[in-house]
């Protein structure tokens, strides 16, 4: 049986560490900064508390690592180097040469690098994903998202590009099939010191996206719309229901409830034991991430983004 263990327990970890209780797998333990918190959550989970993370490595075959953005590489590396299969939080790491370092390590050690892009797994996009393929909405022309709501204390390291956007740029990446070809956002920073809200548009040769993300609006709004030119969906991340119309019906699409996180922990765990790649590997967190670092700097990308900026180096107004 697969030993696994959870290095972080703050919201998210603690997750992460119930269902590892569940699952199929020997859950060796947890460490976190925080020794409370860890020896409560140890406790709550039946299993041990290792007050240094290092601690772990030798102990375990995977490892889910949930510590701030900015620790993502370090602690990442060193578990990737010493043989560990990681599944490591969204995003990737706070930049693409920090995700390049992972990648790589994972690659020389033979291990696998899971990153946990939740809403991928979310049971209503997966629905989306093959109504799309099934030509349900005919040709898909368009996706818009809005992922709002009140600003979340735990997030200290990062804006909310990389923080937030991301999870909706990785469904429409999967969606999509493909990279964004061309890129333009507008983002602003109105109560916090990097970015708490942003309006985003990605081009998917010719399929558009928009992405509203907001840190102010006082309810959570976790909504996506996909257009085509035979029908429309609206999809709710939260409620996990589609709602499909077409030019002669209404119909409230049936989608099987599970945790997202669950199947993400489920594949991570197969993807190890059957040696295949996790649904998100390294290398498909690491595009996700580029979109958002591209666009946090609010420029325009792609084609007529060269074109402006030519001008601009150029002296032309």
């Amino acid at each position: 049986m697969m030993k696994v263990g959870v290095i972080g327990v703050g919201s998210m970890g603690q997750n992460h560490a119930r269902l590892y209780s569940e699952l199929p797998c020997e859950f060796v333990g947890v460490s976190d900064t925080n020794p409370d918190q860890g020896k409560a959550i140890a406790d709550k989970y039946r299993t041990a508390y290792f007050a240094d993370y290092h601690d772990l490595i030798g102990k375990v075959d995977a490892v889910s690592i949930v510590v701030p953005t900015v620790y993502h590489h370090q602690v990442a590396v060193e578990f990737l180097k010493a043989g560990v299969h990681c599944l490591v939080e969204k995003p990737i790491s706070s930049d693409i040469s920090r995700a390049d370092e992972m990648i790589a390590a994972a690659s020389a050690s033979g291990v696998k690098l899971a990153v946990g892009h939740i809403e991928n797994f979310n049971p209503a996009v997966r629905k989306l994903k093959d109504l799309i393929n099934e030509g349900a909405l005919g040709d898909l022309i368009m996706l818009t998202a809005r992922r709002v709501g009140p600003f979340v204390p735990d997030i200290k390291d990062t804006g909310i590009m990389v923080d937030t956007a991301v999870d909706e740029i990785g469904v429409m990446n999967y969606l999509a099939g493909c990279m964004p070809t061309d890129i333009t956002a507008k983002v602003g920073a109105l109560q916090h010191e990097i970015s708490d809200h942003a309006m985003i548009m990605l081009d998917y040769y010719g399929l558009f996206g928009s992405i509203e993300v907001n840190w102010f609006t006082p309810h959570k709004v976790r909504t996506l719309v996909a257009t085509g030119s035979e029908g429309i969906a609206y999809l709710d991340y939260i409620k996990q229901t589609i709602t499909l119309y077409n030019h002669e019906t209404a119909l409230d699409v049936d989608v099987p409830k599970e945790e997202p996180l669950k199947l993400e922990l489920q594949d991570f765990l197969a993807s190890v034991a059957n040696n295949h790649q996790p649904h998100v590997d390294g290398l498909r967190a690491r595009d996700i991430l580029d979109v958002a670092s591209r666009a946090k700097n609010g420029h325009v990308y792609g084609p007529l983004g060269r074109k402006i900026n030519e001008f601009l180096h150029a002296g032309v107004s």
